[in-house]
């Protein structure tokens, strides 16, 4: 594989997305890679308890900029470290897929994506991000399991060991 000219980093605003973004940022630099940061807003999120059904259009383009203004945050700090950034925020059902259209429309040469370290019931429930990205994205996917997701699924799978055990 050639070095990449385009690294896509998905941010979710999380401490793993953020560990997988610094990682992200170091290939890029090391590469002379631009890195394009992608967020996806949910197409309709639940709404908080006080938005109105009839305010969720407004709800949803708040929520666009939200993550705009953050994402902005995050290109100007990879600019001051001499990193070429960009953002884009996509808006999906499937924030799986969303992320894989992204990639191939911008032609991105590798993916650096966090998985949150779910397992058992949780991951059944909640389904996986990285996972879809890694079955279907046509470009390299690098996984990076934060320390912080680890240290969870470890503590969920001891404490269903020892209620088991009781």
């Amino acid at each position: 594989m050639l070095p990449p000219s385009l690294i896509l980093s998905p941010i979710d605003f999380s401490d793993p997305s953020h560990e997988a973004l610094d990682t992200a940022a170091a290939l890029a630099s090391r590469f002379g890679s631009e890195l394009l940061l992608a967020h996806v807003v949910p197409v309709v999120p639940k709404l908080p308890s006080g938005v109105s059904i009839f305010k969720e259009g407004e709800y949803e383009r708040a929520l666009i900029q939200d993550a705009e203004i953050r994402l902005a945050g995050l290109v100007k700090m990879c600019a001051e470290k001499g990193i070429r950034a960009r953002s884009v925020v996509g808006l999906a059902n499937d924030v799986g897929m969303e992320l894989i259209r992204t990639a191939e429309h911008e032609g991105v040469d590798l993916i650096v994506i966090a998985t949150h370290g779910m397992t058992g019931w949780r991951r059944l429930a909640f389904g996986s991000v990285t996972e879809k990205v890694v079955r279907a994205a046509s470009s390299p996917v690098l996984v990076l399991r934060s320390q912080a997701g680890f240290e969870t699924a470890e503590a969920s799978a001891q404490s269903s060991s020892v209620a088991a055990s009781k």
